[in-house]
């Protein structure tokens, strides 16, 4: 990882043309390839990048580069160009991050629940929560809601749906509807991602799969750059 805080114009040619001019910003070279340019005041967003494979050429501007003048160009295979004029270099530092052991999100099932117990018409409009961790005498059913028609619905949630949970929640349904209060309880199996065998088994016994976006029920924008 390279980290480059310069005052500098940046050039783009490619689809489009895009130009900043001259201002102090942080340039930011991965090992992977990729160079972005950011400000101060667009959090994780670049002004502009260019995503690998491409390469980075520098050429001095000035006789000695003292004060680290250079022109950058960062190039991909399809000819796109992102021209970077350094006037002046303010800082370049430079630092090996190691091995990047990946994003261990805090989507557990509880956070799930919570959340989805928040946005509960994310099962559809018109659902309301009656309340969450519902007692039975086997376990408390993670959601009891109502859906658009008043009946009662029965939701269990996992980070990855297996048959395991089918059964659970079969079992929750099989219970419920010998209430007569609740009767008749409809089922909905929720998670992050669902294991084909699972979807069957629950289609099968009636019950709904939905697959929920746990970044979406925190209202997180997806991360994919947008040059516009």
């Amino acid at each position: 990882m390279r980290l480059v805080i310069a005052r500098c114009e940046v050039d783009y040619a490619g689809r489009l043309t895009a130009h900043l001019p001259m201002a102090t910003r942080l340039l930011l070279v991965k090992s992977d390839g990729s160079v972005s340019v950011h400000s101060d005041d667009r959090a994780y967003k670049p002004l502009n990048w260019m995503s690998p494979p491409c390469w980075l050429t520098e050429e001095s501007r000035d006789g000695d580069g003292a004060d680290g003048a250079a022109l950058w160009t960062v190039q991909n295979k399809a000819g796109e160009k992102l021209v970077i004029t350094i006037e002046e270099m303010l800082h370049d530092h430079g630092q090996e991050l190691g091995a990047e052991p990946g994003l261990v999100k805090d989507g557990v099932e509880a956070h799930l629940q919570k959340l989805l117990a928040e946005h509960i018409t994310t099962l559809g409009d018109g659902y309301s929560l009656i309340r969450r961790e519902y007692p039975t005498a086997i376990g408390p059913v993670d959601i009891l809601c109502r859906d658009e028609g008043g009946a009662t619905v029965a939701v269990e949630i996992k980070r990855r749906g297996e048959i395991d949970g089918v059964e659970q929640l079969s079992r929750y349904l099989d219970l419920l509807n010998r209430d007569p209060l609740l009767a008749p309880v409809a089922g909905v199996f929720a998670a992050q991602q669902i294991k084909p065998q699972a979807r069957t088994l629950a289609e099968d016994r009636g019950i709904r799969c939905v697959t929920l976006d746990y970044d979406a029920l925190r209202g997180i924008e997806p991360d994919e750059f947008r040059l516009f």
